[in-house]
């Protein structure tokens, strides 16, 4: 049975079949068995043209060997690109949700919204359309930096450990992922933190948030909440991130084609984000108490609360709203983790495999001239 399903996925016949696990495999499979659709293109010098071969079913000779001969550094940077494309795109469109899961977790909110519906119902009466993009300025920049970080260490972390040779194939996935959270979260906290002060109801543009903050804070006031966001992204970064890619590699074993179509790439991005989301919303909440706390003045109607740290915040949950505090915006949180990871590893897989094929155009290009000039 293995040996039909390496068979069928394209993967050269190894002493030992791989399983659905070898992702160091699957990984090589899956970065050179895509169409390649090139556009043919002469090149023309004083005694010889030459042209590039019209698009195939299936990668030329060529196109392999320049894929195969990525180094990691070029991996990065390709999944990087990606990334960058697919998060402001898909955060743009999901700004809304997330706006309304905020306002719903930040302190005080049971006193002024009945449910999610009246949330949405008010903020629309107040703000009107725009009121559901409040912060939406940072968001652009925030997303496109943290999740072109975000993807290009993915992408970094897979191809990396798959050269390992006694590291566990099944771990690749969840260690790329949370690779990926580490080092992006520097980039993204700021970024959540300024969005969410915004919805929660501070006054001003992004920039007037920021340098408040930044007056009365400091640089480190643009981390609050950043242990609370790791302890959040980890789990939930793993869970999302290793979820697509066994689902994925589920998915292929058994349609025995090379590439998920875009419909399995939404519904596999949908499904793991709503695992994600349903068992870290917890960790959301206390994040968001304690980025939504506000130093020495009151936002809108919202209480202003000073917690002492992850641990005293989930002890004020605890005492005050009981183990349904903590479950605060899961319904909103779900929905948009779900739709933002079905969008984000569709525009991802996309923007990255279009990324890449720019790439390896221009650079057999450059090769194809070097070698008739």
């Amino acid at each position: 049975m293995e040996a039909r399903i390496s068979s069928s996925l394209g993967l050269p016949p190894p002493s030992k079949p791989p399983s659905l696990t070898d992702f160091p495999a699957l990984l090589n499979h899956f970065t050179t068995h895509h169409n390649l659709p090139f556009a043919s293109t002469t090149t023309t010098s004083s005694n010889n043209p030459t042209r590039i071969p019209p698009p195939s079913a299936s990668p030329t000779p060529k196109i392999q060997t320049l894929i195969k001969n990525l180094t990691l550094l070029e991996r990065a940077l390709i999944g990087a690109a990606g990334g960058g494309i697919a998060g402001a795109f898909t955060y743009v469109c999901l700004h809304p949700l997330d706006t309304i899961k905020t306002k719903m977790q930040t302190k005080g909110a049971s006193l002024i919204y009945k449910n999610t519906l009246d949330a949405v119902l008010q903020t629309f009466h107040s703000k009107g359309i725009l009121g559901f993009y409040s912060g939406v300025s940072a968001v652009i920049v925030g997303s496109t930096a943290s999740s072109a970080v975000y993807f290009g260490t993915c992408e970094f972390g897979k191809s990396f450990l798959s050269k390992l040779p006694n590291y566990p194939s099944v771990l690749i996935p969840p260690t790329a992922g949370a690779m990926g959270n580490i080092v992006s979260s520097a980039i993204m906290v700021p970024k959540e933190l300024i969005t969410q002060r915004m919805q929660a109801g501070a006054k001003g543009r992004s920039f007037e948030v920021l340098l408040r903050i930044l007056e009365k804070d400091g640089v480190l006031g643009l981390y609050a909440g950043y242990s609370a966001t790791l302890l959040r992204n980890l789990p939930a970064g793993v869970l999302s991130y290793s979820s697509f890619e066994y689902l994925k590699a589920a998915v292929l074993s058994r349609t025995k084609k090379g590439h998920l179509e875009p419909v399995q790439s939404v519904l596999c991005g949908a499904l793991a984000g709503a695992i994600s989301a349903s068992i870290t919303t917890p960790l959301d909440v206390v994040k968001t108490r304690l980025m939504t706390q506000v130093h020495g003045e009151a936002v809108s109607k919202v209480a202003a609360v000073m917690y002492g740290g992850v641990s005293e915040t989930v002890k004020q949950i605890l005492k005050e709203e009981g183990w349904v505090g903590l479950t605060r915006g899961m319904g909103p949180r779900v929905l948009h983790s779900a739709c933002f990871s079905a969008l984000g590893y569709f525009a991802f897989e996309t923007a990255r495999l279009a990324v890449l094929h720019q790439y390896l155009r221009q650079k057999e290009l450059s090769e194809l001239s070097v070698s008739t000039s």
